[in-house]
């Protein structure tokens, strides 16, 4: 069961051929063939997971070349780091940045309506698209999306760092106990 789990998460993360391949992150082959970007241990997985999230919260669009290149300059597992970006998707974009902005309108104790009226606001406006509706919410937003990038990148970090050492130190237990 647990490997089975083990290998369909193995099959989601992308390979180290595929973000050779990508024309996002051609520029990035010299840098690729470090051995820290694909080896998975508690630090590198801990730090590209953590980024990832940071990158997925904090930029709607270019997420992986940000984070892969983040990972690169800080040797973190970049198979984690990219699949890590896929935390914000179409799916949890829409509660994402709606948390996102009542956590910043609440921190910069700014509650009045995005630019325009209440009859504006209820209704979007046909000439707008959707990125201009989104950067009406401006500080408040970005305030927001900010600090939930932050925290949910340091407390992925901890909790999966945290993790990886009690379930190593579980196998080392077992093993000693298996022994005896």
């Amino acid at each position: 069961m647990a490997m089975a789990w083990r290998d369909r998460l193995k099959s989601l993360i992308p390979t180290r051929g595929k973000l050779e391949a990508s024309r996002w992150l051609r520029w990035l082959g010299p840098w690729l063939g470090h051995p820290k970007l694909w080896h998975w241990s508690r630090r590198g997985v801990a730090l590209g997971v953590a980024l990832g999230v940071f990158f997925g919260l904090l930029i709607p669009v270019a997420q992986i070349p940000l984070t892969a290149t983040a990972a690169i300059v800080l040797r973190a597992n970049l198979p984690a780091a990219a699949a890590s970006t896929l935390v914000s998707n179409p799916v949890t974009f829409g509660p994402l940045y709606y948390a996102a902005y009542r956590l910043g309108s609440w921190v910069t104790g700014d509650t009045s309506l995005p630019q325009g009226d209440a009859e504006t606001t209820r209704m979007p406006e046909p000439d707008k698209t959707f990125w201009q509706r989104v950067t009406s919410l401006g500080k408040p937003l970005l305030v927001g999306l900010m600090i939930m990038a932050s925290l949910c990148g340091l407390a992925t970090y901890a909790l999966i760092y945290m993790f990886w050492r009690w379930r190593t130190g579980q196998r080392w237990r077992g093993r000693r106990g298996a022994g005896e």
